[in-house]
């Protein structure tokens, strides 16, 4: 493929500018062509990096993309939803979405790739697939693209704040409205580099609304909507007004609550999600219910 690049892309990197014109390939795709010799600026090799003036002639070669990284791995999984361009997963609690911090086998990633033939790869080798994340210890619909353009369409809803996400929450003590939003911006914290903190002035922007839909002796129970999806947003926000998420020790919740046994996970579960279908853009809402080990637990709460 030969681009002739106009005046109006000086200025931006050479990455960039074949990205706008490639939107099916990631840009680290792009880039590993770049490095691979691949794109001639002129008829030379650039980096992805070169600053594009204005007037250049690129020729650009796709390469096969590499295997993925990560291994397949025979995994259950729970399907809520399927079609040719995404999978809803019902993530339970305890797997992690992909590898990292020595984390590198019984993901939802292998799971995925030994169950599809095809995922997307924008965000990478390690996260094939992956539009966006739950923690750990949270379970819930999940979404995961099956290929680039659903992964981009996806995407761009997720960041213009289209997709709606509520979740189930048990909090700690008696949350005295019945419906609140919290509007703080979360940051990493200075001091406990493993907990983000909504304590600072500083950080991105993030909000949270909540309902109470149930209420026992020293608990709230809470249906969460978010209109953005910073790291551990939720259990940060709730446990910045004084109601950490059952079970959720990193952000004030004891580790034992007295006549209950252990939960093992945080009370927080993704129920609901909805969003415009990539394929024709019709809305679709999934919902994963609570699972039986958070129903049985919360049935063992005395009641007020």
């Amino acid at each position: 493929m030969r681009y002739d690049l106009p005046p109006h892309d000086a200025g931006k990197r050479l990455d960039q500018v074949l990205h706008e014109r490639l939107p099916g390939h990631s840009r680290s795709r792009i880039q590993r062509w770049i490095q691979a010799g691949a794109v001639l600026v002129n008829g030379k090799s650039a980096r992805a990096s070169y600053t594009v003036r204005g007037g250049e002639i690129v020729d650009v070669t796709p390469l096969e993309p590499p295997p993925l990284a990560a291994t397949p791995e025979d995994i259950p999984l729970a399907v809520l939803y399927e079609d040719d361009d995404l999978v809803a997963i019902d993530k339970p609690a305890g797997m992690v979405v992909h590898a990292g911090a020595g984390v590198h086998s019984g993901t939802l990633v292998n799971a995925l790739l030994h169950r599809f033939r095809g995922l997307s790869g924008v965000a990478g080798e390690l996260r094939p697939g992956i539009v966006h994340r739950l923690d750990r210890y949270t379970s819930g619909v999940l979404l995961v693209a099956k290929n680039d353009a659903a992964h981009h369409h996806l995407a761009a809803q997720f960041s213009g704040r289209r997709v709606e996400k509520v979740y189930i929450a048990l909090v700690h003590g008696r949350v005295a409205n019945e419906t609140g939003r919290i509007e703080r911006p979360i940051s990493r914290d200075p001091v406990h580099r493993t907990r983000m903190t909504a304590r600072r002035a500083v950080g991105r922007a993030a909000w949270s609304e909540y309902r109470v839909v149930g209420r026992f002796r020293g608990f709230t129970l809470l249906e969460v909507r978010i209109g953005t999806g910073r790291t551990h947003q939720i259990r940060v926000h709730l446990s910045s007004i004084g109601h950490p998420v059952a079970g959720d020790s990193l952000y004030g919740a004891p580790a034992k609550v007295p006549g209950m046994p252990g939960l093992g996970r945080y009370f927080l579960h993704a129920h609901r999600i909805r969003f415009a279908r990539p394929s024709d853009g019709e809305e679709l809402t999934l919902t994963s219910p609570l699972p039986p080990e958070l129903h049985t637990w919360m049935d063992g709460l005395p009641p007020l």
